[in-house]
């Protein structure tokens, strides 16, 4: 038999620009089901985790040790409003015995892959340079790179980056895709796949995409995985997309490689630093389109995660494990 919850939701602390969508999206998908409050940051941590069931923390960055000691012993589930877990102390956690779940790829795959398509219809488009010209009434220039036909390296073919291929297969674009599992003849027939392999192939893909779009978690192995020998490999037509973390980029090598004229161009909507440091010349490189880690920002992220954090508050009550646990 399920029962009502004290569910405690803990809104990013940048303030209250960041609870539209998320937190009114997270009230909504909680409705009537169980008990819901919202963490005030101006009252003392301590007394609000009393007698709550489920902590629901706005993408991993709300958490602090102070909040983890408050909710050990009886906080049953802690669930993160996101996918990453960089900004979440996830040992702590694990350490003071509170089960952790994320919102795994799957709830923001079609926003992170649309911003990568995005990117790329931007960067073959020229379009730096073109709104340039339109400012000074230059018409006509510059000339567009046609999608299809160009080679697109997807580096890790999980929801985001199975979302890519479907879309870039309909612009006529050959996808190549890498990932440490084996991919099979299912989803190659599905997603139009013209090469599978894995991590012993990522070199032989990297110097043959004309498009290479990075959608790996950040881990210890993939830490700088595009490097200076890496971006050495790709054509100096060549463009690189990133919409998952940063630091798979060793961004000083990828700088230098782009005013070098090296590569052709970079599409980057996360950094190793942020907020990132606007001084590096990857915001001021007419062939480099940067926006400030929006990827996933969608009302339909939003809602998807919320609905997946609410389910797991139900699944709580009914004496189930949660679904997505991480811990």
């Amino acid at each position: 038999m399920t029962r009502k919850l004290n569910v405690l939701f803990l809104p990013h602390p940048a303030g209250p620009s960041m609870f539209k969508p998320w937190g009114e999206d997270v009230v909504a998908a909680i409705g009537d089901r169980h008990q819901l409050r919202i963490l005030d940051y101006s009252q003392p941590i301590r007394s609000q985790f009393e007698a709550v069931d489920v902590v629901i923390d706005h993408g991993g960055a709300a958490g602090t040790r102070e909040m983890a000691d408050a909710a050990a012993g009886t906080v049953r589930l802690w669930q993160i409003l996101g996918t990453g877990l960089d900004h979440f102390d996830l040992e702590y956690w694990r350490a003071k015995g509170i089960p952790v779940a994320n919102c795994p790829g799957p709830f923001s795959a079609v926003a992170l892959a649309e911003c990568a398509m995005m990117f790329i219809l931007m960067l073959t488009r020229h379009y730096p340079d073109a709104l340039k010209n339109l400012q000074n009434e230059v018409l006509y220039q510059p000339a567009g790179i046609e999608l299809e036909g160009l080679k697109l390296g997807i580096l890790g073919f999980g929801a985001s980056g199975s979302e890519l291929a479907r879309r870039a297969r309909a612009f006529g674009m050959r996808n190549l895709a890498i990932d440490v599992r084996a991919i099979g003849e299912v989803e190659v027939r599905e997603y139009g796949l013209e090469f599978v392999g894995g991590p012993d192939d990522l070199d032989q893909v990297i110097a043959q995409s004309d498009v290479l779009s990075l959608h790996l978690h950040l881990n210890q192995d993939t830490r700088y995985i595009i490097d200076s020998h890496r971006l050495s490999l790709m054509k100096p037509t060549a463009f690189l997309i990133n919409v998952a973390r940063g630091a798979l980029t060793d961004e000083a090598a990828l700088s230098a490689a782009l005013q070098a004229g090296r590569l052709g161009g970079a599409g980057l909507d996360t950094f190793s630093q942020e907020p990132p440091d606007l001084s590096s010349p990857l915001f001021r490189l007419p062939n480099v389109i940067t926006t400030p880690h929006i990827a996933g920002v969608t009302d339909g992220t939003s809602r998807k995660r919320a609905r997946a954090a609410a389910d797991n508050a139900d699944r709580i009550a009914a004496g189930l494990d949660p679904l997505y646990r991480v811990d």
